[in-house]
């Protein structure tokens, strides 16, 4: 079984894009993400609507990185410190070397292969940092953007579950797209 360690914390660089540890100066972009119901559309969680709920999803998220159950990055462009999105590993299997990859971007940056790009040094630190074998994405059927995201990257369709989450009174479908450290292509 995988020992997860995010200590000391590791920033990631591309082209474009520095991957930090998200600080709690960054509450007010991530309530700017997580309280639009454009960027929120496909993520069945209640939307943040107070500055306190940014709070608390910072607070979970660093809390994760300290007890090693998960990490997140706040994407920043090069050229500044603010945060324009999040990325991460979620849901760590380390007894499958499986995990998921989640992100979201401010929709003023959306459409500029910014996901893809942070993807890929997301991708690499799963499988070359953490050693994970395979790292899933769950994602909305009609999600075509996310889907597209992910194709770029190497991931294929791995299941497509009929209603199997519950949400506001409704049932949807998942999508699970996914890829292998051997497939991964830097």
């Amino acid at each position: 079984m995988l020992e997860i360690n995010f200590h000391p914390f590791k920033n990631l660089k591309t082209k474009r894009l520095v991957l930090r540890r998200i600080i709690e100066t960054d509450c007010n972009e991530i309530l700017e993400l997580r309280s639009n119901p454009i960027t929120m559309k496909y993520i069945p969680r209640p939307i943040a609507k107070t500055i306190d709920d940014a709070k608390t999803h910072f607070k979970t998220i660093d809390e994760k990185i300290e007890n090693n159950t998960g990490i997140n990055w706040a994407i920043t462009l090069k050229n500044s410190d603010k945060m324009i999105g999040i990325i991460g590993h979620y849901r760590l299997q380390p007894e499958n070397y499986r995990c998921e990859i989640g992100y979201m971007i401010l929709l003023a940056y959306q459409g500029q292969g910014i996901i893809t790009e942070a993807i890929k040094v997301v991708l690499e630190y799963g499988f070359e940092d953490l050693n994970m074998h395979s790292i899933e994405a769950v994602i909305d059927p009609d999600n075509l953007a996310s889907e597209r995201v992910l194709q770029k990257n190497g991931f294929i369709k791995e299941a497509h579950f009929i209603e199997n989450e519950y949400y506001e009174g409704k049932f949807l479908d998942t999508v699970i797209y996914s890829i292998l450290k051997k497939n991964f292509k830097k």
